[in-house]
């Protein structure tokens, strides 16, 4: 009797991220070479939680050998199936085995890993190995280090901010640039220390988990009036989209900007916050006289199907062979992750927290020198400027305040310069832009 051939499904859930092509090459490469037979689920497990087994593709080796620099996903996605439902995940379970698969490899954030550690789990027997993507990058990877799509997403963002940089100094204007970062900083962060931005603010920034409008513009107020002390009447923010679920909606007035729900409540989740903060700067700064031109961008979708760079090229091939491996040498289930400078596959339990039976977030560590030398080099008001009475004189001038009000208005946000790690005594002139392109 002839051997049955094994075969290894492959899907993907949550959003795009640069990459998933490669992984899926990588995997399918690898399990054709050895022998086994590889079926591609479309569209995640959307499918297969409504009971259908029909959308479905045999991947050959030919079919893939060309897409690990493309990007997208020629298996698509979707966030559909949710598996911890009992039903949903019988359905899924039984269409996988109706497909005579194995074992699976899933490719996707927290949602998707939390689904295959569930599969894993009641899946009698089925081994699942998950490969871990996001732009986020607030995946929980040991040492540090990032997700596939981050590298490729924060690359394409820094040459769009750096464009944005040079069309603010040639306007004479303000971008408030609002990247993708549902909870952490780390794309904000990454693209904004890369880009040299004038100022970048993160959620992490903020110790409570309710500010105000007036706590996330009060930095960026200082940090226009200090350039405009220095004669710049231009800058570019950059901010993490995950700011708008920490703003308290009270603290929100200008009702043209948002959107409320039939009891009147603010929705969160389609809060314009660029337009929101721009309306507000835009009142405070006019009261006093000043008149700054503002615009907004949003960087988010236009990163997440981008061909990868080499970086997740490279990245992603490692981690579809490193997954077919596990599948091959029977690895118990698990997130298949650089450990130590090697790909290893680390076990569910591992990475997932009991208590919510997801992957815990990964935040921007606000103690660490990355994030200091990020800071170093940004535009915000120091109090070495209000406590220097040359500084402090030209700093009240801009702002169209007394130097009493100056101080009273920004002391609590002036960044104390021990801060940035050693003392330091430049002045505003002779600082410059913290940045040559700032």
């Amino acid at each position: 009797m002839e051997e049955r051939q094994p075969t290894v499904g492959i899907f993907v859930g949550g959003g795009p991220a640069p990459g998933i092509n490669g992984v899926i090459a990588a995997a399918t490469i690898e399990a054709r070479n050895r022998a086994w037979r590889v079926l591609g689920l479309y569209d995640g497990l959307s499918w297969l939680a409504e009971g259908i087994t029909t959308q479905t593709r045999n991947l050959r080796i030919r079919d893939v050998s060309r897409i690990h620099g493309t990007g997208g996903s020629i298996l698509r996605v979707s966030r559909r199936g949710n598996v911890h439902e009992p039903e949903i995940r019988k359905r899924v379970l039984a269409g996988i085995s109706r497909l005579g698969i194995d074992a699976l490899i899933s490719i996707g954030g927290d949602g998707t890993a939390s689904a295959a550690a569930a599969l894993a789990r009641e899946g009698d027997g089925l081994r699942v190995i998950h490969v871990p993507k996001t732009i986020d990058n607030d995946l929980p990877i040991p040492g540090g280090f990032s997700t596939f799509g981050f590298q490729t997403a924060r690359h394409i963002g820094v040459e769009l901010v750096e464009h944005l940089m040079e069309d603010a100094k040639t306007t004479g204007r303000w971008y408030l640039v609002i990247t993708m970062g549902r909870d952490a900083g780390h794309l904000a962060m990454g693209i904004g220390k890369a880009a040299g931005a004038t100022v970048t603010v993160i959620p992490e920034e903020f110790d409570s988990d309710r500010i105000g409008i007036e706590d996330l513009a009060l930095p960026i107020e200082g940090a226009i009036i200090r350039r405009l002390s220095e004669g710049r009447r231009d800058g570019v923010v950059v901010l993490a989209e995950g700011l708008a679920r920490k703003i308290d909606p009270a603290t929100i007035v200008d009702e043209a900007c948002v959107q409320r729900d039939n009891q009147g409540n603010l929705r969160l989740s389609d809060l314009p916050l660029g337009n929101v903060l721009r309306s507000h700067l835009n009142k405070t700064l006019e009261a006093r006289g000043i008149d700054i031109n503002m615009t907004t961008k949003v960087i988010g979708y236009e990163l997440r199907c981008a061909p990868p760079i080499p970086f997740d090229t490279e990245y992603t091939r490692e981690l579809g062979f490193a997954a077919m491996r596990a599948v091959r040498k029977e690895t118990p289930s698990g997130v298949v992750c650089r450990v130590d400078g090697r790909i290893q596959v680390v076990p569910f339990a591992d990475m997932i927290d009991p208590a919510t039976g997801r992957m815990p977030i990964r935040m921007v560590d606000t103690q660490s020198e990355s994030y200091m030398v990020a800071s170093r080099y940004q535009i915000r008001l120091r109090k070495s400027d209000l406590d220097d009475p040359e500084r402090r004189a030209r700093l009240a001038l801009a702002s169209g305040l007394d130097e009493a009000s100056l101080v009273k208005r920004f002391q609590t946000i002036a960044v104390k310069d021990h801060w940035f790690g050693e003392e330091t005594h430049v002045g505003l002139r002779d600082e410059g832009d913290g940045t040559s392109r700032a």
